[in-house]
């Protein structure tokens, strides 16, 4: 039997982001792809492993084709926003069985400038075939379904609208420091509370930004590793979890997959959440924080709510820095966000935030932090444990 080789990430990039009006989305995955390779210092002709999604007819191959790469390995996965944690966990274990040596996952979108352009609208629709046609009737959209999630936790453990309003001002804390983020001016409790209802009990600050931009991964066999000009960042483990498709199967709307996810990749890694120092937390709703951080185990079920309103969250004094560029609700959202929360996770293990970057009581960078992607309206969960080199 073959020796699993250690798998490393290598590069990563983001593409232009925020508002970007003049490039499709094929500019902004291979503006991210060449940006990571340069990180990496890697050529582009070691890469034999594609991963994409959302975007072609035939992704990956047409994104692939358009990136002038021809792969031996490929993943197509598209299971919403924890889409780009299962491609790395999937990319992982092809390069550890030695069926890729180095797998470039890679997302654009043109969310934003579609809208204001007309191409699209600002609906998200997913159909009205199968299990959705027995809700899709009663105008039951996506924030719809995260709204009733959140409201029924409030009801059940007594989470108040102020502390799910904590996790956007801390989000907005962390933006400020990061001079990429869409949105750095600071806000408040009040503010986010007087903000237009969307969907109760969400203002619109309780909700992501929409934005245009694109991210950038690759791994590699440690093989390969040393010759980087990046310190390697290892994936010590990973998880993967689907729950469900339609709200009435939902067992519990207090419990998220990650649950599963992140029991998983953390037993798979061989640490515990107390040993974590920075976490990257899928957030296109607060309410999604929230509960992505008692189902990874960073507080027990029901304790979100005190936990986040302690200023845990912060890259400045918190107990565990969360989505330190800012995060979804104000750095960047173009869409499908999960392959940026690994790359704030790389770029803080490796110590390259800059006003952000989150230190450990001796001052050096953090040598643990987990990127836990969400999918769906809850529907699926991946999570990945990464560690400094």
């Amino acid at each position: 039997m073959v020796a699993r080789r250690k798998v490393a990430v290598v590069g990563v990039a983001l593409s232009d982001c925020g508002r970007v009006d003049d490039a499709t989305p094929y500019a902004l995955h291979a503006q991210a792809a060449r940006r990571a390779l340069a990180d990496a210092g890697l050529d582009r002709s070691l890469v034999d492993g594609f991963a994409s999604a959302g975007l072609g007819t035939l992704a990956p191959v047409e994104v692939a084709e358009y990136l002038g790469l021809r792969p031996t390995w490929v993943d197509s996965t598209s299971v919403g926003g924890s889409t780009w944690e299962v491609m790395a966990a999937h990319a992982a274990d092809a390069i550890a069985a030695g069926h890729a040596r180095a797998v470039l996952l890679v997302y654009g979108s043109t969310a934003r400038a579609d809208v204001r352009a007309g191409r699209r609208t600002g609906t998200l629709s997913f159909g009205t075939r199968g299990p959705s046609q027995f809700e899709v009737p009663y105008g039951h959209t996506l924030i719809a379904k995260y709204a009733m999630a959140a409201r029924r936790h409030m009801i059940e453990y007594g989470t108040t609208i102020e502390q799910l309003a904590e996790v956007a001002v801390q989000a907005r804390a962390n933006a400020a420091l990061n001079p990429e983020a869409m949105f750095r001016t600071p806000i408040t409790v009040d503010e986010v509370l007087s903000g237009p209802m969307i969907a109760d009990p969400f203002t619109k600050l309780h909700c992501c930004v929409r934005s245009d931009g694109g991210a950038a991964v690759l791994l590699v066999a440690e093989e390969y590793a040393r010759d980087c000009r990046t310190s390697p960042v290892w994936v010590l483990g990973s998880g993967e979890s689907v729950s469900h498709a339609a709200m009435s199967e939902w067992p519990d709307f207090t419990v998220s997959p990650a649950a599963v996810s992140g029991r998983l990749a953390f037993e798979r890694a061989g640490v515990r959440p107390a040993e974590i120092d920075v976490a990257e937390i899928y957030d296109a709703f607060t309410y999604m924080t929230l509960v992505t951080l008692e189902d990874l185990g960073f507080c027990g079920k029901g304790e979100g709510g005190a936990f986040v309103a302690k200023g845990r969250l912060r890259v400045e004094g918190g107990e565990l820095p969360v989505n330190t560029d800012g995060g979804g609700l104000s750095a960047q959202h173009p869409g499908m966000r999960g392959l940026f929360l690994l790359v704030e996770a790389v770029r803080q293990l490796r110590g390259e935030c800059g006003d952000r970057q989150v230190r450990r009581g001796d001052g050096s960078p953090p040598r643990l932090a987990v990127a836990s992607g969400t999918g769906g309206w809850f529907c699926s969960s991946a999570t990945v444990v990464l560690g400094a080199g």
